[in-house]
């Protein structure tokens, strides 16, 4: 977000009955917060009834803040003692993301296409919805979609293209809040 545009915001948010007073440094620190923390994945600012910051999370549910709210920066996370010798390269580590699981309903073949050489259903990193298709199993010659029971970002596909699966098998790891 350019400073202008920062600043158009919070003129914005002068005129919404409710909020009483926000100002540029409350909208870039706000902006500031979204940039430095991954997990949050946005930050909406109300007026009249619903009046205060609602702060939704990509790892975890979502938080309500009353208003009114003042501006704390996030404190720096505490740094971890390394044992990697010097030139080693070190791996930023990653939140917890709880990921969900598509598993086969069947014993069968897996396919991640509808025909040879044709594209996936899907692929890591689309976004798949509920009852989209997402894999074919094929069993005693029947073939067999598989619709997704959740929605969310595909994060990891477990199986290989004409790799056999037994029942309850996991064939995708998705992310519901990606």
């Amino acid at each position: 977000m350019t400073p202008k545009e920062m600043k158009e915001l919070a003129e914005l948010l002068q005129k919404v009955p409710g909020i009483k007073s926000i100002d540029i440094q409350d909208v870039q620190g706000l902006a500031q917060l979204l940039r430095e923390t991954p997990e949050i994945g946005s930050i909406e600012v109300k007026g009249w009834f619903g009046t205060g910051v609602v702060i939704t999370r990509t790892a975890a549910a979502p938080a309500y803040l009353p208003a009114p709210m003042a501006y704390h920066p996030a404190a720096p996370a505490p740094s971890v003692p390394s044992t990697l010798s010097e030139g080693e390269p070190r791996e930023t580590p990653r939140p917890a993301v709880s990921l969900k699981e598509i598993k086969s309903p069947m014993v069968g073949t897996f396919y991640k296409s509808p025909e040879p050489g044709a594209d996936p259903y899907v692929k890591v990193g689309a976004r798949v919805a509920v009852g989209q298709t997402v894999c074919i199993i094929e069993a005693m010659k029947i073939m067999n979609e598989i619709e997704a029971e959740i929605g969310g970002v595909v994060r990891e596909i477990m199986v290989d293209d004409a790799q056999p699966v037994e029942f309850g098998q996991v064939l995708y790891r998705v992310d519901p809040n990606g």
